[in-house]
C-alpha cells in the first residue's frame, strides 16, 4: 500500500512541476506597467524584470532632472511590484500554498 501511495505522490510532484514550469514560462513572457506622476511616465518590464521600455511625457523634459528619475525609479517599481503579486498568486494557486523551497518542486 506504500508503494502505491508514494508512487500516485510522485505523480502528483511530477504534474505539479510541469505545470509550474509552464505557469513561469508565462509569467516571463508576460508585461507589466508601472506608471508614475499620474501616467506621465510609464515602464514596460517583461515577467523577467527586464525593462522593455519607458515612456516619458515631454512636459516632463522641462521639470527638474530629479523629479523625474525619481518618477522613472517609482514606474519601474510599481511594475516590479506587480510581478512579484503576480507570480505569487499564480505559483501559489499551483502549490496549494506549499513553500517554493519544497524538496523536488
Amino acid at each position: 500500500m506504500f508503494k502505491g501511495n508514494m508512487k500516485k505522490l510522485m505523480k502528483q510532484a511530477k504534474q505539479m512541476q510541469d505545470q509550474m514550469m509552464q505557469t513561469q514560462k508565462e509569467l516571463e513572457a508576460m508585461e507589466v506597467e508601472g506608471t508614475s506622476g499620474g501616467g506621465a511616465v510609464k515602464a514596460v518590464l517583461n515577467g523577467k524584470k527586464e525593462l522593455i521600455s519607458i515612456d516619458i511625457d515631454p512636459e516632463l523634459m522641462k521639470d527638474d532632472k530629479e523629479i523625474l528619475e525619481d518618477m522613472i525609479v517609482a514606474s519601474i517599481n510599481q511594475a516590479q511590484g506587480k510581478i512579484d503579486q503576480l507570480t505569487q498568486e499564480k505559483m501559489g494557486s499551483i502549490s496549494g500554498g506549499m513553500p517554493s523551497g519544497f524538496p523536488g518542486l
